[in-house]
């Protein structure tokens, strides 16, 4: 969800003119011309490692609560210990708004999961206007406004039809 915001507010403020940012699809060749000697490879498998450790932990947990020790993380305890069960992150640093306490933290929970796969279509939404048009998000929607171009007139998207 935090990818789709990251896509879409840099893009209308680019749009707007008050910044200049690049899009969402070239970010990482910027970053590596920039940044020569950190292959984009080594940036990956950190981020899997480190997400599949985590991830790790919470599955063992599931499993075999209580297995993984008393939630400490490099000698912090209490902050983490969560009181919803196991599995998950808990503690103020997890939860600092106290959202997970009281009679609407199911229905929240029910909003996270459905928020979070909107996100992931808009995520192939945005791909697939990338692959489609060469454009952004923002770029293609304006696009579509003032052309009234979309994918089934773009003649990429359906190559066999043609208007």
């Amino acid at each position: 969800m935090t990818a789709v915001a990251g896509i879409l507010f840099p893009a209308i403020a680019t749009k707007a003119g008050g910044a200049s940012i690049p899009e969402w699809y070239e970010s990482n060749k910027i970053f590596t011309d920039a940044h020569p000697g950190f292959p984009f490879a080594a940036n990956a498998f950190v981020t899997l490692l480190l997400s599949g450790w985590v991830e790790t932990k919470r599955l063992m947990d599931i499993r075999n609560p209580g297995s993984q020790g008393d939630g400490s993380f490099l000698g912090v305890t209490t902050d983490f210990q969560s009181p919803k069960g196991t599995g998950y992150p808990g503690g103020r640093f997890f939860d600092p708004l106290g959202m997970s306490a009281g009679p609407k933290f199911e229905e929240y929970k029910v909003k996270e999961i459905k928020n979070g796969r909107l996100a992931m279509l808009a995520m192939v939404g945005f791909d697939a206007a990338y692959k489609a048009t060469g454009k952004g998000p923002i770029d293609a929607l304006v696009d579509h406004i003032q052309t009234g171009s979309s994918f089934a007139t773009n003649g990429v998207s359906l190559p066999l039809y043609h208007p």
